[in-house]
């Protein structure tokens, strides 16, 4: 027999079964009134006939159990009244045990290949969660009463769970609840309905059992502590509550939360405060781009009524101011802000010697919890002759006094692009370079090919499909070579930017020889507490992953933090359920949640509403109506699933569907609110409305119309 026909054979003969329960009326004799009505008989047949009673309660347990049928309850109860605790716990035990698990095997094979296959990414972190921390999940789901077990069964038939995993873990899951009913049916002489059941003494057991899963979740905290943590001696005081490692957005923010709270902090940098945001990221690139911005507009003078603009400039004196800006935020992120707020700060190479020590230089740190936020780096692949340029990356690239007369920028990504656009307004010839179908590879195509054609009208030369295969030196003459379509392309160049991504600063801190593990993205590995495979080191920002953020840095150190100090008592799961970002191009590029692209690769089902910038006011009087904004939702609904916005001041723009999202507030919300006219905000209520004109009742208005036309008699 096939696949198929054995699946249809399943099938039929449950249906068969069900069919004649239903047909003969069979849960009739799975009540508390049957039950007690027929008592007395049934002790007198148990008395004389103990086996086969039992073999055929047995049985007709699994039946039930297998195919959820209703009367499990009663079964038990019924089970305690006939057999006393002992033999009816154990029983009843086993069989909806093995009932439970013959339901999981049909539910397996008959669809989980076909409902992974369908939500296969919806599913994905599901089934990690199953494989890594599935037998928990199980346990606890079993010692709540209040989850129906045929449910569980059903469910857990489509994940990846090991069918031996599922048995022992039912079995001892279940144990507590069985007991609970068994011992109600011991006394089931003096029940009269179901509710009998709720004296105060079964009460009691039922409220144990509702917090059992608390208990058991912190014993098996305990014990993971105690495993991971039994090789390391544990000193008998501290001298901080908590050690940060590293002073970027991460390590700043949990050094400030932990301050704040009064813990004892020490933070340890062995560069410069504030990381790379401060130091060559976020801040210099953006005041870069604001200059570049500038001279863009003077080249634009006649769109504003202008003649003529002339505007001199010296690249030199530009990178100079870039470094006045960062010295002018440098005191938010000062040693000296941090010490009066109470942190230790200690400029050091630190390395985890356990964990509870840090060594820096000569000195041991004790630490109770120890916070991780080292951040990343620039990644540089292994392309060959590399090492024979001065190569650039966005750590290095704030060097320059000259500006390069020939830029060759490899990389689409976010940070390629900003640099792209910024140089070439400054005069320099660029060519970028992405190995992908189209750069901003996150973004859908049609924001992607807007900023393709704006970089080309402003005289970028961007190649995509472009993979690079080498760097030549020749004569003096610098050359990227390409391969696009199976064909060489030479790339000459005075300037190289590389600009392919980023990776965690995971090496040259101990993590290696203390056993931190780390994930598949390089990253280190953490739970949703932001906790690594050691309890008490928790992690946050760039190191950590998944997104490589200022915002959700600082975002995750809260979670790693509070973690860190309370957790104790009580842990928070990080939340990355709206996570915003935006590429600082010209016009920039903002979303946050699924663009169009995700929903139709993750099959979701949606609507998209566009506005276009063009129709709104304030961005005609400003130079500034290209763009849009382009929202996803379900079909008929206004729920936000997703926002992409294309745009000047597109991030800020993104603000209000960020709190929206967050809040589950709707477009009808949004249509609702009163935006100030005219401004670039009211593109929002602009897109709600669109949305709104699409889904107008039409038979309703049919009716409002003719009861126009009747008033006018």
């Amino acid at each position: 027999m096939t696949g198929t026909g054995k699946k249809i054979f399943i099938v039929l003969a449950i249906a068969i079964v069900v069919a004649l329960f239903i047909a003969f009326d069979l849960q009739r004799y799975l009540t508390l009134a049957e039950f007690k009505s027929r008592q007395e008989a049934f002790q007198e047949f148990y008395a004389a006939n103990r086996v086969l009673t039992l073999g055929a309660y047995f049985f007709l347990y699994v039946i039930v159990t297998a195919l959820s049928l209703p009367g499990a309850a009663v079964m038990t109860l019924a089970g305690g009244a006939l057999f006393g605790f002992l033999p009816a716990l154990i029983v009843v035990s086993f069989a909806s045990t093995i009932g439970a698990t013959l339901a999981f095997f049909v539910s397996r094979f008959l669809l989980r290949d076909w409902v992974q296959s369908k939500f296969r990414k919806r599913l994905k972190a599901l089934n990690a969660g199953i494989e890594k921390d599935g037998g928990f999940y199980l346990f606890t789901l079993r010692l709540v009463p209040i989850f129906p077990f045929f449910v569980i069964n059903l469910a857990m038939g489509l994940t990846p769970m090991r069918p031996l995993t599922y048995y022992w873990v039912s079995q001892v899951g279940m144990l507590p609840g069985t007991a609970v009913y068994v011992n109600a049916g011991t006394q089931l002489g003096q029940i009269e309905t179901l509710g009998g059941i709720l004296s105060p003494q079964l009460l009691l057991s039922f409220a144990l059992l509702g917090i059992f899963p608390l208990l058991a979740r912190k014993g098996v905290d305990i014990m993971q502590k105690r495993r991971s943590l039994k090789d390391f001696p544990k000193p008998d005081k501290f001298d901080f509550n908590t050690v940060v490692l590293g002073a970027g957005s991460a390590g700043l923010v949990s050094a400030y939360i932990a301050a704040a709270v009064k813990a004892k902090v020490a933070l340890v940098e062995k560069d410069k405060m504030g990381g790379d945001c401060l130091n060559t990221g976020c801040i210099p690139s953006k005041a870069l781009i604001r200059t570049a911005k500038m001279l863009s507009y003077g080249r634009r003078a006649r769109e504003f009524g202008l003649q003529k603009t002339e505007t001199e400039f010296d690249f030199g004196q530009v990178m100079e101011r870039v470094q006045a800006v960062i010295k002018k935020v440098e005191p938010h992120d000062s040693v000296e802000r941090y010490t009066e707020l109470g942190v230790e700060c200690i400029k050091g190479e630190a390395r985890l010697t356990s964990p509870y020590t840090v060594q820096v230089g000569e000195r041991t740190l004790t630490s109770r919890s120890i916070v991780v936020a080292t951040g990343a780096e620039p990644f540089v692949p292994p392309i060959p002759g590399l090492d024979q340029v001065d190569y650039l990356t966005s750590d290095t690239l704030w060097k320059l006094r000259e500006l390069p007369q020939r830029l060759v920028v490899l990389g689409g990504g976010p940070i390629g692009c900003e640099m792209t656009q910024a140089f070439a307004r400054f005069g320099a010839q660029v060519t970028q370079v992405e190995m992908g179908d189209h750069i901003m590879g996150r973004e859908d195509a049609d924001a992607a090919d807007f900023i393709r054609k704006r970089f080309e009208a402003e005289g970028v030369r961007v190649l995509t499909e472009h993979a690079a295969k080498e760097v030549k030196v020749s004569a003096g003459e610098k050359l990227l070579v390409c391969e696009h379509q199976g064909e060489k392309v030479d790339l000459p160049f005075d300037a190289l930017l590389v600009a392919v991504g980023r990776r965690a600063r995971t090496k040259g801190f101990g993590l290696e020889e203390l056993g931190v593990r780390l994930s598949d993205r390089g990253t280190i590995d953490t739970d949703p507490f932001l906790r690594t495979n050691f309890p008490n080191i928790f992690c946050a920002g760039d190191v950590a992953g998944p997104y490589q953020f200022t915002h959700t840095a600082a975002h995750q150190a809260w979670y790693a933090t509070v973690n860190a100090l309370f957790g104790d008592f009580k842990k928070f799961r990080a939340d990355y359920s709206v996570i915003p970002w935006c590429t600082f191009t010209d016009p920039e590029v903002a979303r946050a949640g699924l663009n169009e692209a995700e929903a139709r690769d993750q099959e979701i089902e949606h609507e998209v509403t566009r506005f276009e910038l063009a129709e709104l006011d304030r961005a005609i009087a400003e130079g500034e109506d290209h763009g849009w904004i382009k929202v996803i939702t379900p079909p008929g609904k206004d729920k936000i699933l997703g926002v992409t916005i294309v745009g000047t001041h597109a991030g800020d723009l993104l603000a209000e569907y960020v709190l929206a999202m967050k809040h589950g507030l709707g477009l009808n919300k949004i249509f609702g609110a009163i935006h100030p006219y005219p401004t670039l905000a009211e593109a929002n209520k602009m897109a709600a409305g669109e949305w709104k004109k699409a889904h107008v009742p039409e038979k309703l208005l049919d009716w409002i119309e003719k009861y126009h036309a009747w008033r006018r008699g």
